[in-house]
């Protein structure tokens, strides 16, 4: 199945609250994640045109079936970035996400002065720890019981990849 990730636009707010409609995904999700149409035109409003963020959204057949995004950290921990991603349910076990981050992370090392970009998954979502380590995330860390979720403790991983190392030229060869 084809997919492309492309930037967010206004009019994508009637696709992606139908996609992201469904407690099986926000059950992954943080508390923040959008719930209504209303939220999601916040959420559209600070996307658009945001050179800050790499944020995108995962088209597949000509409409929204997720999104993606990598959110540069400040301070000392700018040479970090975080990852985030979702996908609509009919689109899960093909290997569309991990595909989709493996592009995302490329376009972020690109496009940030940045050196790790990590992900920091539930216990619970198994799916979503294969696609990192598919993608070639490493587990870094486990913080025991540190997530609240639907009233149960759970555990935070926390995936990350590192920028790939340029290749030393050698001098000799002019290689």
């Amino acid at each position: 199945m084809e997919f492309k990730l492309r930037p967010w636009r206004i009019e994508d707010l009637e696709d992606v609250a139908r996609a992201a409609d469904n407690p099986r995904i926000r059950a992954n999700m943080s508390d923040e994640f959008p719930d209504s149409a209303e939220k999601w035109a916040k959420f559209l409003a600070a996307v658009v045109d945001n050179e800050r963020i790499l944020y995108r959204a995962v088209e597949i057949d000509g409409r929204v079936g997720g999104a993606i995004g990598i959110g540069p950290q400040t301070g000392v921990h700018r040479r970090n970035a975080e990852l985030g991603y979702w996908l609509a349910e009919e689109f899960w076990g093909r290997g569309i996400i991990t595909a989709a981050i493996r592009e995302i992370v490329a376009l972020g090392f690109a496009a940030f002065d940045i050196d790790r970009i990590f992900a920091r998954p539930f216990e619970s979502n198994a799916g979503s720890h294969r696609a990192l380590e598919k993608a070639g995330f490493r587990l870094e860390a486990r913080f025991e019981k540190t997530i609240v979720k639907d009233g149960a403790l759970l555990d935070e991983l926390v995936y990350a990849v590192r920028r790939p190392a340029k290749p030393e030229r050698n001098e000799r060869s002019g290689e």
